[in-house]
């Protein structure tokens, strides 16, 4: 995309400042002026339908309303200062002497990812030259150099900070609906019991110190009525803290719902949704993240983390000019802020930098590459120093394995990869479905009755099991875990060895026969199987922060470990087979359990989200060993194979076509034949194409035409009988030119005419001056021809991200094709319905 950006760099230099899109717009009121809504930084009053509900937002830009009187007081200049270019008025030029609003966007529309760098490298070349000057110019350089570096320190000391807090409270908050510690309830399960001189070994998870619910209540431990009242408490406070999620949500961030994860990459792709990453949203997302893990909900924290980590930057980017007044430089910075939150999710920063590049991201330059790790490399420490845990680990789930794995195994492998595929799959066709059930039925109405009926058939279910009762970073460590001489619970429930020579290296134990402690735990295991498999589908896409990793994780480990256990007991009785003979010997320590249960999570993780590179480093830095790495590598590409094979879209692709986000997938390739003129509007039997002139029209003809359009902005030509293409001016900016004039400038009237050349026309004696807005036109707008085929046209939209591109014929104008002509194209072509996108 560099080469892009090099290309266009003279071409561009002269027009840095001036807009481009012509898409329809809902945010602008049609007959009134007044309908160009300019949220400012504390406004949480904004509505719109995202995800089948209405949600308001709070603004992060400092857009200042058109009716403010910043525009009288700019520069101290009176309204004699005006813009007819003739006596004692002058023409603002906005690159010169920019007003208020000019060269900003209106909320759900496309940024100019041309003029935003154009706009950034003339801010540094102009740096640069004064610093040459005078040495306090030059200290400025350098901090302005090292601002991104410092921003990024900020960011991941407050990411891992708030990572930090989370883990702590959902350990605590998830212990809390199984009892309290009477020393201090501060203190989660196993910190209440760590001094305790009572605990035995074989039940090192009681002591005195912790009380259940039944034994605070009754003074009963045992029997069936303190079964009953644990049973009980434990589904209060999956309602209690579920509820407490789903109403917080409702009434303050309506936008810390969900993962966030598909409005950060259409974000990332140059997409304004304010508010989704303001201030509000990131206190709310925070405080019900950790209420919704500790309900008990299929859902995890680390989707939600990476929104978090967003919001972070998006709010310390208002510290620095550079980042608060540019558009693309801040998607820089929150492109590295996502590999923060993969990188204090998992306790990955290398696989978070790779997730950010291979998942998210859609400008990822170099420098965002170094910056990215870095970020993600002081998050990862600070989330070390926290050491929320108590293990000196960055995630619960952190395993070592020492038992290499065979060529053989590499079978099995595959099949989890195959199920993963097929799990992925089948997962996202019915999410979807329930998605698109929730957002057409009265059953999106009700978000609070859905999130407690959830919540309450998901405790009821889950707690006869130990498996599904614990959290799922709890079961997936339990899965992970290689058994050992020291480990009591029931997954190494083996028939104990005759003789200490059965045993083998590193406290592991040698192949031994399962025993009824082991198939008790299978069975659980196959029915927590199941039902996580049935409840994640209801569960993601509800009214409360909720990921998806690790729900998906947790059913690939199921797997892999029935899987990995068949294995065991089948080389245990095998031995002499051919397909273990002469590597799995009687009494040796052949196949690792844990290790089929991580493949497994692996390659159900890739199916939903369709990660292949990140996904094996973010596995790899789990285990620490760089042996299993094939095995992860076959199960993914497996995995993403199969599941591609019944769609080419991962949840995250078809929750942004869900919700109608106005994203041009990379990925996706357009297989079509059809030219620009088959898309552009205007189409045969639709009204010509709204254009102004560049001389002849009167500001009360412009105003009008902007009254009669929904536009977001019009194309200029040399005349209406000609239609030679001169530029192209947004609708925001020729509405601030406008209102601006008329306060600041003697003369403006309905009948003065409007000018778009370099030089003012004659005009009679008596004429009222004219107005100026050459300044605000883009002088070379993007153009393609009519018989541009669309698949180049495609290419050019995503590779320089542009809003709109005019369609000419020998110089002529014909149309114009936005990106939202694109998807809606796009969709037609692949028989869905093209009014399913929603936004311009």
């Amino acid at each position: 995309m560099s080469n892009f950006w090099t290309s266009l760099r003279g071409k561009h230099a002269a027009d840095r400042e001036r807009g481009s899109e012509g898409m329809e717009n809902p945010g602008y009121c049609s007959g009134s002026f007044d309908g160009l809504h300019h949220p400012s930084d504390d406004d949480d009053d904004e509505m719109v339908d995202i995800a089948g509900a209405t949600l308001d937002f709070s603004s992060t830009d400092d857009v200042p309303p058109l009716s403010s009187g910043v525009y009288e007081e700019h520069n101290g200049t009176s309204r004699t200062a005006g813009m007819n270019g003739s006596g004692p008025s002058r023409l603002v030029d906005p690159l010169e002497d920019p007003l208020p609003g000019v060269g900003t966007y209106e909320d759900f529309n496309t940024i100019d990812w041309v003029r935003e760098k154009s706009k950034d490298r003339d801010r540094h070349r102009e740096i640069t030259n004064k610093s040459r000057q005078s040495t306090v110019a030059l200290l400025h350089s350098i901090s302005d150099a090292f601002s991104g570096w410092l921003l990024m320190l900020l960011v991941g000391l407050m990411s891992g900070a708030l990572a930090g807090g989370i883990d702590i409270s959902a350990h605590w908050m998830t212990d809390v609906k199984g009892g309290l510690c009477l020393r201090g309830f501060w203190f989660n399960h196993e910190h209440c019991c760590w001094l305790s001189n009572e605990t035995t070994f074989q039940e090192r998870d009681r002591c005195p110190q912790w009380q259940s619910w039944a034994e605070l209540i009754t003074g009963k431990s045992e029997g069936p009525f303190a079964y009953i009242v644990n049973y009980l408490m434990y589904i209060f406070w999956a309602l209690m803290f579920s509820f407490l999620a789903v109403i917080l949500v409702r009434a303050f961030a309506p936008y810390a719902c969900g993962s966030g994860i598909p409005e950060i990459k259409t974000i990332l792709s140059g997409f304004i949704i304010r508010g989704y990453l303001g201030k509000w949203t990131l206190i709310i997302k925070t405080i019900t993240l950790v209420l919704a893990v500790s309900s008990g909900l299929s859902l995890g924290k680390e989707g939600p983390l990476v929104h978090v980590a967003c919001c972070c930057a998006n709010i310390l980017c208002h510290l620095f000019t550079k980042y608060r007044k540019n558009e693309a430089k801040r998607r820089e910075v929150l492109s590295a802020a996502a590999a923060v939150g993969v990188s204090v999710a998992f306790g990955a920063p290398i696989g978070g930098v790779l997730f950010s590049l291979e998942e998210v991201s859609y400008y990822f330059p170099l420098k965002t590459l170094w910056r990215s790790f870095f970020a993600a490399l002081v998050a990862a420490f600070t989330l070390r120093s926290i050491n929320p845990f108590g293990n000196s680990r960055l995630v619960l789930f952190y395993v070592e394995f020492h038992t290499p794995w065979h060529l053989v195994e590499l079978a099995p492998f595959i099949l989890l990869g195959i199920f993963g595929g097929l799990w992925g799959a089948l997962f996202i066709k019915a999410n979807i479905a329930w998605c698109r059930l929730r957002k057409t039925t009265c059953l999106g109405h009700y978000p609070v009755i859905e999130v407690l009926v959830v919540a309450a058939l998901t405790a009821l279910l889950s707690y006869p099991n130990s498996y599904t009762r614990m959290s799922g970073s709890e079961l997936i460590s339990e899965l992970f875990n290689d058994c050992s001489l020291l480990d009591s619970s029931q997954l190494c429930g083996y028939k104990q060895p005759a003789n200490t020579s059965d045993t083998g290296v590193d406290n592991s134990l040698a192949d031994r026969p399962a025993g009824p402690g082991l198939y008790t735990a299978l069975w659980q295991l196959a029915l927590a199987l199941v039902f996580k498999m049935m409840i994640t589908v209801i569960t993601f896409g509800m009214k409360v922060p909720s990921g998806l990793f690790i729900p998906s994780m947790a059913v690939g480990a199921i797997a892999g470990r029935l899987l990995g256990v068949g294995m065991e007991q089948l080389a245990y009785y095998n031995h002499d087979a051919v397909i273990f003979k002469g590597w799995c010997s009687q009494g040796a320590d052949c196949i690792t359990p844990g290790l089929y249960a991580m493949v497994g999570a692996a390659a159900c993780l890739g199916g939903v989200t369709r990660m292949t590179v990140s996904l094996v480093v973010i596995m790899f830095e789990l285990t620490g060993g760089l042996e299993y790495i094939v095995p992860l590598m076959a199960a993914t590409m497996t995995s993403k194979w199969v599941a591609d094979a019944f769609g080419r879209e991962g949840i995250y692709e078809a929750h942004i076509r869900l919700n109608g986000y106005p994203f041009l997938e990379p990925k996706e390739e357009f297989e079509h034949s059809s030219l620009a003129v088959d898309v552009m509007r205007p189409r045969r039997m639709d009204p010509t194409l709204a254009v102004l002139t560049q001389e002849g029209m009167t500001v009360g003809e412009v105003e009008s035409l902007v009254e009669s359009t929904h536009f977001s902005g019009f194309p200029v030509v040399v005349s209406s009988e000609s239609q030679r293409l001169v530029g192209f001016v947004l609708r925001r900016d020729l509405l601030i030119s406008i209102d601006n004039a008329r306060k600041r400038q003697d003369g403006i009237v309905s009948a003065s005419q409007v000018v778009f050349t370099e030089h003012t026309p004659p005009l009679p004696p008596d004429a009222p001056p004219p107005l100026r807005l050459r300044c605000i036109m883009d002088l070379s707008p993007f153009t393609v021809t009519d018989h541009t085929p669309m698949d180049i046209t495609v290419d050019i939209f995503r590779k320089l991200g542009l809003r709109q591109c005019l369609v000419t014929h020998n110089g002529r104008l014909l149309g114009i094709i936005t990106k939202k002509d694109i998807l809606k194209h796009m969709a037609q072509m692949a028989n869905r319905d093209p009014d399913s996108i929603l936004f311009n």
